[in-house]
């Protein structure tokens, strides 16, 4: 809900730092598994109650998933790199339910919940990037430059990581805004069915 504000306000930095990155030699897959690896690193320290590692492995994991587009598109942005981007960001999203579940037994119930809360967001939008392509949709841009259809929703990146920073501030709160956080999340998988379902209805045969 929040990205297109945000992507006016971090996108010039990020492209800067995506530009002095490539033209250091940094491969934009090269980035995007680098960030995936400091992000899994949540998992052992939430697993442990080191909720400030978390925290900053999160952090980091964010920042450099920021640059690998940037870096691409100072080259020849490339089909697979759009591909292993996004299941960088599935893969790291359910680093944190994990750890949770990991750290605190009493947690589990809700990190499970949380989790396939995250099953439908992502079927809800890679789907929709389906069906866009297949009906010729043309993306917005609003989100930035991305390599395939971006689908709007109430839950999107922006979201999800300030609902991680607040699992981290305030663990023992986790159950109630896993809780809180998956109904939103099963809600914009909802909000995204009832819009794919106006798109097909409007599109003559």
């Amino acid at each position: 809900m929040f990205d297109p504000a945000l992507r006016r306000l971090i996108d010039p930095p990020l492209n800067r730092a995506g530009a002095w990155l490539a033209g250091q030699g940094v491969p934009a897959n090269g980035a995007s598994l680098a960030g995936l690896a400091i992000g899994l690193l949540a998992m052992p320290a939430l697993a442990h109650g080191r909720y400030d590692l978390a925290l900053l492995a999160i952090l980091l994991n964010r920042l450099i998933d920021g640059v690998d587009g940037p870096i691409a598109r100072q080259g020849e942005p490339t089909p697979f790199g759009g591909y292993l981007d996004i299941m960088c960001d599935m893969a790291f999203y359910a680093t944190v339910p994990l750890g949770f579940a990991f750290g605190d037994p009493a947690n589990a119930v809700w990190a499970t919940v949380l989790l396939a809360s995250f099953v439908c967001t992502a079927a809800s939008f890679l789907g929709r990037a389906v069906l866009a392509a297949q009906v010729g949709e043309a993306n917005d841009g609003k989100r930035g430059r991305k390599s395939f259809f971006h689908a709007a929703g109430l839950i999107e990146g922006s979201e999800t990581i300030a609902a991680f920073v607040l699992f981290c501030l305030f663990p023992g709160a986790f159950p109630w805004l896993a809780g809180l956080f998956a109904a939103l999340c099963f809600w914009t998988a909802a909000a995204r069915v009832v819009e794919a379902y106006r798109l097909t209805a409007e599109v003559k045969p």
